[in-house]
């Protein structure tokens, strides 16, 4: 069983007028991509992010020499968080 379905092409420059106004939410959203992205953008340049991503150097040069240990504080993070959250319920 075939159907035929009818098939329109829109180019990007015919748009429908109550699609570009319809709604202020896009504009918002728009609006705290933009500030998110120069906050980002901000932060990759500063001297605090050169800093995180040494410090992130480290800490992975310490768990592949000591994994064991590692290992152990994660546990016990772990183990510690479980019951506070447990509790809260």
């Amino acid at each position: 069983m075939e159907q035929e379905v009818p098939v329109i092409i829109h180019s990007s420059d015919e748009r429908e007028p109550e699609t570009q106004g319809a709604s202020p939410i896009p504009e918002q959203v728009r609006e705290i991509g933009g500030t998110l992205s120069d906050a980002v953008s901000a932060f990759m340049e500063s001297e605090q992010y050169e800093q995180l991503k040494q410090k992130a150097a480290e800490v992975k040069t310490y768990i592949r020499e000591n994994p064991v240990p590692a290992m152990l504080y994660t546990l016990g993070a772990g183990t510690v968080l479980g019951f506070l959250l447990k509790r809260r319920r």
